[in-house]
């Protein structure tokens, strides 16, 4: 009777450490995909900003060094992109997402602020469409961020728990970093208006 009831709780305890390993690993995988609903809106963004600046180029020809670092701030966003997707979560490579975004979301901000003085590019129906369709991905950035971000939290909470925090050092789990916007004025989605 007495090596049954020993039994019965060896037996307990370990099921009991298997459910928090396995939501441990649930969270992870639950930030991870969340991660690629931001990977999915950014690289959408990515991809409409060289037709912008293509369409922009006709009438911005006194503006050229705007469209350039436009270009440069994209092409770096579209690097720390891609280290993100190999490491979701990393603190360094989300510092550098997030340090690159910004820096895009600020050129971005200075390409509309010189396009204002262009009265026919804000005419210019391409534009326009373009402008309408960055603001929305922006819409759709910021509501994957805020995902991906409840879910570093929830993985986050997880891992530092006792029990959890046990069986997560136990099995190497490793904190999660959240996507962060550095400057309050990036917080916003841009003010695009051609119109």
């Amino acid at each position: 009777m007495g090596l049954t009831v020993f039994v019965a709780i060896i037996v307990l305890a370990v099921l009991y450490v298997v459910s928090i390993y396995n939501g441990l690993v649930t969270s992870r995988n639950s930030y991870k995909n969340a991660f690629a609903q931001i990977d999915v809106q950014l690289t959408r963004r990515h991809d409409l900003i060289p037709n912008l600046v293509e369409a922009a180029k006709a009438y911005l020809t006194h503006e050229h060094s705007t469209l350039e670092a436009v270009m440069q701030a994209r092409n770096a966003a579209v690097s720390g992109l891609a280290n993100a997707k190999r490491s979701p979560g990393d603190p360094q490579v989300m510092q550098q997402l997030s340090s690159t975004e910004d820096s895009l979301t600020q050129s971005l901000g200075r390409l509309f602020a010189v396009s204002e003085s262009y009265p026919e590019l804000k005419a210019n129906q391409t534009i326009r469409q373009l402008s309408e369709e960055l603001t929305s991905t922006e819409n759709r950035v910021a509501f994957a961020r805020q995902a991906y971000n409840d879910a570093v939290m929830t993985y986050n909470n997880r891992c530092e728990v006792f029990p959890g925090s046990f069986i997560a050092g136990s099995f190497s789990f490793t904190e999660a970093h959240p996507l962060q916007v550095e400057d309050q004025a990036v917080r916003e989605a841009p003010k695009v208006s051609f119109g």
